[in-house]
């Protein structure tokens, strides 16, 4: 091959190269998100406590799987219990939910991002169904989405392998600063009766590892949802390095 080809050959691949760089997603720009929320109650209803759907959620224009992981983790906390069928769409939810409700029942979600960072995506999602007794039930929980692996990580996508017994050890501690923090500690009878437990809610925020907990998991329902956060520090060695901030 002449050097006049080698040339145009080599500048071919360097251009090719160039474009398809300048194509992949830039983790450091935040995916796009929209806001979509209303307030529907039961049609013909005209009483002052008509039973009503209030839904405020997210989109994402460019990403329309991480629209329907958020659709279908709300439509999670609707549900009644393991393994009933969830509903086909937010919509079938609300037309279903009215078309049922007595007066002052209503149901609340909300799905928001609650950050982004190094390519993922922190979802928080809440609920709270109001069926008109003292006071409602409310709900959580969080996404947490790899832009990278275009997919949501599980506590053990999260986890270094065999390091989930020291993650759920951490956490632990974490639990008794918190008791200490808030004088719960010198409360015997609130130690015995709201001991530490393990929770599905865990998001990969920028500043700590977040554990958050449904009410009357470690707390009476007056203290709210509990949050545990766990510097990175701690967690050396436990979760993948690759997910401390700043590392991706």
């Amino acid at each position: 091959m002449s050097l006049a080809k080698l040339a145009c050959v080599t500048a071919l691949a360097l251009t090719l190269g160039a474009c398809q760089s300048l194509f992949q997603p830039n983790m450091r720009v935040p995916l796009e998100v929209k806001r979509d929320r209303w307030e529907h109650i039961k049609p013909g209803c005209t009483a002052a406590d008509c039973p009503l759907v209030n839904i405020d959620t997210v989109h994402f224009p460019t990403n329309p799987k991480l629209d329907a992981i958020v659709e279908r983790s709300l439509l999670k906390l609707t549900s009644d219990g393991e393994g009933a069928p969830l509903p086909a769409s937010l919509k079938s939810y609300e037309d279903s939910y009215l078309q049922s409700a007595q007066s002052r029942n209503s149901s609340y979600l909300q799905a928001k991002v609650r950050e982004q960072h190094d390519g993922l995506v922190i979802i928080e999602l809440s609920s709270y169904l109001d069926t008109g007794g003292a006071h409602g039930m409310p709900g959580r929980g969080f996404i947490n989405y790899s832009r990278q692996q275009d997919k949501v990580l599980t506590l053990q996508d999260m986890l270094v392998p065999g390091q989930e017994a020291t993650f759920w050890k951490t956490v632990e501690e974490a639990h008794k600063g918190w008791l200490i923090s808030t004088g719960m500690d010198k409360d015997a009878e609130f130690v015995k009766n709201w001991p530490f437990q393990k929770s599905p809610h865990v998001a990969l925020t920028y500043g700590a590892v977040v554990v958050k907990y449904e009410v009357y998991a470690i707390a009476p329902y007056s203290m709210g949802h509990i949050e545990l956060k766990i510097p990175y520090p701690r967690l050396n060695g436990v979760i993948r390095p690759e997910l401390f901030p700043g590392r991706g």
